[in-house]
């Protein structure tokens, strides 16, 4: 049996993640800035699962639930950060306040739970990080700039914490996944208040408005939640973890076109070097 904590519970993956986690009978410290949604998990599980307020910009409140997640499960052996929301945007309309917001909670809140339950994954030198990540930052559509930064960020600074935590006996794992049947694309996406006409064509076709995709996401989330389980259970966990069939045929797409661009431009890369 393992202590998980996993932040964004509220609604979509991390709900269902929540639920198959207690259901294969492990602890789960399962957290939203709104605890009262959670109440049907506590009901169903009320020995196994604490269920906590949690808002990922606040620091004391993080350093609260960590501390309440040890006294009650004597340690947090698997983090998931999958607090987070979407924002839409041209990169020239997005206001200021919106852009810190944004970053403050995809990555700076998922940086201070990493920072929170380290020293005790240190100390017995084991432990699992995962990091929800999604294909945006991967495939950067228009209207999309900021999010998929935050979430490109993310990846980065996951990749640095694999290399410095595996010889600890700590893994980490970034997870993309693609359109699943949640929130996102509804209540939880926000955008700019004030679209601008010449993006009416590129970043406008994603605002909400004008957003067909809700409610028709061809990915399950209790299915990726078990993914995630069988991951995080598994011998030697991936660095890298694509899901759904969108998010994996846009990841080898990606991949090629890049490939692609390296090759055409080969010539004048390689002729950067200092000649003897």
């Amino acid at each position: 049996m393992a202590t998980w904590l996993i932040t964004g519970c509220s609604t979509g993956l991390g709900r269902a993640l929540a639920q198959a986690v207690l259901a294969h009978g492990h602890n789960a410290v399962v957290t939203a800035r709104n605890s009262a949604t959670l109440e049907d998990i506590a009901a169903a599980y009320p020995d196994t699962a604490l269920v906590l307020p949690l808002d990922v910009t606040d620091r004391a409140q993080i350093g609260t639930v960590v501390q309440q997640a040890q006294t009650r499960f004597g340690s947090v052996d698997v983090l998931v950060n999958n607090a987070g929301y979407g924002y839409r945007a041209a990169v020239e309309e997005a206001d200021d306040a919106d852009i810190r917001q944004l970053f403050d909670t995809n990555v700076f809140g998922a940086v201070d739970m990493i920072k929170a339950v380290l020293p005790d994954m240190r100390a017995k030198r084991s432990g699992s990080i995962v990091n929800i990540s999604s294909i945006g930052a991967r495939i950067k559509p228009a209207g999309s700039g900021y999010y998929s930064a935050t979430k490109a960020a993310l990846e980065g600074l996951s990749g640095s914490l694999h290399r410095e935590l595996q010889p600890l006996g700590i893994s980490v794992t970034v997870v993309e996944p693609g359109a699943f049947r949640t929130d996102f694309a509804g209540r939880s996406l926000t955008q700019s208040a004030m679209p601008i006409g010449d993006y009416a064509e590129t970043a406008g076709k994603r605002r909400k408005e004008n957003d067909t995709i809700h409610g028709t996401q061809p990915g399950d989330p209790a299915k990726a939640a078990e993914a995630i389980l069988k991951v995080v259970e598994s011998a030697e966990p991936p660095s890298l973890l694509v899901l759904g069939q969108d998010a994996f045929g846009a990841f080898g797409a990606v991949a090629e076109a890049e490939l692609a661009e390296l090759d055409r431009w080969r010539e004048l890369s390689l002729s950067t070097g200092i000649e003897d």
